[in-house]
């Protein structure tokens, strides 16, 4: 199965966090490093060795935070991004000073591993339903600071990304419709007040709640904790309705019930599973002493 495009943002926008974890792990210096290379390190190379089979992402980041510490290390993928490693293999040859090899490892391989976690999670995923129209979307739950990393691992595993912020569509919830009398006001409310090219999403837990986002024009409405009966009876009366209306599954999604509620016919399927369920892919990097300049 071949994943999303999924595309980082630039280097303008990550290096200012790739340089604050790296301030955060070397502090004062490395003092391990340091002292066996207190003058000019030689150079060489290392390996970073798949212990697990599973699905890469983050090899970019985990290059440019060796570039960061010294443009002279050169960072050469063997696994394509996206691609799926097998337990033993080399993903990935660095060439450079041992120094920086050495004081960049962490760094650069807890990024790969958290993000090669969530890829791995995410393509057991989208595999379930990868032969049907519905598509996997990811969630705003993530850890805070990592969100457009963690979203970026989704898209490389396969998924959707869902809005990115509060800041790029409206989605109604059951705490807005609470505190505005119902979904009818709340989607006049924000309608009259938000940019013409917001979409407006609704979430909805009953067939009447359906009916009223319908009504009053939703873009789009989520189907949120269905029974599968209920859901595929939603799905029906939207499309009888109005076809251009997007349909959202979500709520408690596992990789046992992926398929059937895309079977239900709706568009997408969102889960925070992917990220929130996820475990690190295990990477390590083996330094060639034979190999040393």
């Amino acid at each position: 199965m071949e994943s999303a495009v999924a595309v980082l943002p630039p280097w303008i926008v990550l290096d200012p966090v790739l340089k604050s974890w790296l301030l955060e792990d070397i502090g004062r210096g490395d003092r391990t490093t340091q002292s066996l290379f207190p003058g000019k390190a030689q150079v060489g190379r290392a390996d970073w060795i798949a212990k697990e089979t599973g699905i890469v992402a983050g090899l970019p980041l985990a290059g440019r935070v060796f570039e960061l510490l010294n443009y002279q290390v050169t960072f050469v993928p063997i696994v394509a991004e996206g691609d799926r490693c097998q337990k033993g293999q080399v993903v990935a040859r660095i060439h450079g000073p041992f120094d920086v090899l050495l004081s960049g490892e962490r760094v650069a391989l807890n990024i790969a591993m958290r993000l090669s976690g969530i890829a791995t999670l995410t393509r057991k995923y989208a595999e379930q339903i990868a032969d049907l129209p519905t598509q996997l979307v990811d969630t705003r739950k993530t850890t805070p600071g990592l969100r457009v990393l963690e979203k970026y691992a989704t898209q490389v595993g396969g998924a959707v990304n869902h809005r990115m912020g509060l800041d790029d569509a409206v989605m109604i919830k059951d705490n807005h419709i609470e505190a505005a009398g119902g979904i009818g006001k709340a989607i006049a409310l924000i309608r009259s007040r938000i940019p013409y090219p917001l979409t407006i999403e609704v979430e909805t837990e009953t067939p009447d709640q359906v009916q009223e986002a319908i009504q009053h024009g939703a873009d789009i409405i989520m189907l949120d904790n269905m029974p599968l009966g209920m859901m595929q009876q939603a799905v029906q009366m939207i499309r009888q309705k109005n076809d251009r209306i997007k349909i959202e599954a979500s709520g408690n999604i596992t990789l046992e019930t992926i398929r059937a509620v895309a079977e239900t016919g709706v568009d997408y399927i969102s889960s925070s599973a992917p990220i929130t369920r996820s475990t690190w892919l295990d990477l390590s990097m083996n330094i060639d002493m034979s190999r040393m300049e």
